[in-house]
């Protein structure tokens, strides 16, 4: 799955979250600061993002998540952690 694909969907379930349009979003956009973002919310995107990439986000990554770029990051970086475990499986 390429990178674009992984944030076109985080993209399109953080508008769900917040209410923003997608064309709104931008990789740069701050989670905080532009997207009202607030933990709650972050909590909502993460349960998103863990059920569809079938994924776990540390709680401790969470605060480390301020921008969609850093969230499409931090997906595709799971995303290949947990390829490589099925490949030495």
């Amino acid at each position: 799955m390429s990178e674009n694909t992984i944030e076109a969907e985080i993209i399109s379930i953080i508008a769900d979250v917040s209410g923003f349009d997608p064309e709104e979003i931008k990789p740069e956009s701050k989670l905080a600061d532009d997207l009202e973002i607030d933990s709650i919310k972050a909590i909502e995107i993460v349960v998103a993002l863990e059920k569809k990439y079938k994924i776990s986000v540390r709680d401790d990554d969470v605060p480390k998540i301020t921008t969609v770029h850093e969230t499409t990051e931090l997906v595709s970086r799971l995303l290949q952690q947990d390829n490589m475990i099925h490949v030495r499986s």
